[in-house]
């Protein structure tokens, strides 16, 4: 059976997630992000004990915040952070676990009341079949929230030119053994993420606009998140980027209506309900 699948990236967000298992990321942090992500989630749609799945949940950080809210979450990872996200939330009782890809997982066609899937269906061979398949987990009017990373659609032309020689950069990094790839992204995080966050900082404090900054989405994050999103972006394989508009388009191919996207940062957050 295709998986849908690229098992170098796999691997690496095994590695990844066991080596940051955040557990020294700040909570008041994790709850922020998590806000972030869920700013256009439908919790008030979701009915009385609602099942639902985390579609790629790594090493369960969101998931943590979403178990307390629902009847019963699946955590479905195909990579060792499986065992991470167990170890973090194995003492919540309505939490399971599924070692399983998007493309090949227990749950039946159209058995739960909503899913969400952040910051990975964009690092697997096919985004729309993907989407599809966890569409396809939903009952009908069940939203599905997705992070996808953007095409820089909203960024200018200098910024998009900055992100494709740093992408030459991740064609190299991502190939080297885990101990040279942990030390040189944790180089990039001290060489580039803290100083240009802080500038971005600094900035902001003056009354200077900073959203065409680079990285100042980090302004107020602390070092540990810019490492882990240092060995995220340059150390995996297989990375995709989609326009907004190539996202609402492979959501309504999947059956999503009602397609609402979060205007701020990250980019793109998006839930849609399917028909």
């Amino acid at each position: 059976m295709n998986d849908n699948l690229d098992q170098r990236t796999v691997d690496a967000f095994g590695d990844e997630w066991q080596r940051f298992d955040q557990t020294s990321m700040p909570r008041d942090e994790a709850s922020s992000i998590f806000y972030e992500y869920f700013a256009v989630f439908p919790w008030h749609e979701l009915p009385p004990d609602a099942e639902g799945f985390d579609m790629g949940c790594g090493s369960g950080r969101w998931a943590a915040f979403v178990a307390p809210r629902v009847g019963r979450l699946h955590c479905i990872d195909p990579s060792e952070a499986l065992e991470v996200a167990r170890k973090a939330l194995g003492a919540r009782a309505n939490v399971t676990f599924h070692r399983a890809s998007v493309a090949d997982n227990p749950l039946s066609d159209g058995s739960q009341d909503f899913g969400y899937s952040l910051g990975v269906l964009h690092h697997v061979p096919d985004t729309s079949a993907a989407i599809q398949a966890c569409a396809r987990k939903l009952k009908p009017g069940a939203p599905l929230l997705l992070y996808l990373y953007y095409a820089f659609d909203n960024r200018s032309l200098g910024y998009r030119l900055l992100w494709r020689a740093s992408d030459l950069l991740r064609l190299f990094i991502c190939r080297l053994p885990p101990g040279p790839k942990h030390l040189i992204t944790d180089l990039i995080a001290v060489g580039a993420y803290l100083p240009l966050a802080r500038l971005a900082m600094l900035a902001e404090r003056l009354g200077i606009p900073v959203a065409g900054f680079p990285l100042s989405y980090y302004r107020r994050r602390s070092f540990y998140t810019m490492r882990t999103d240092s060995r995220d972006r340059f150390g995996t394989p297989l990375e995709r980027r989609f326009s907004r508009t190539q996202i609402r388009e492979m959501m309504a191919s999947a059956g999503l209506r009602d397609i609402e996207f979060s205007e701020r940062q990250p980019y793109w957050c998006a839930v849609g309900r399917k028909v």
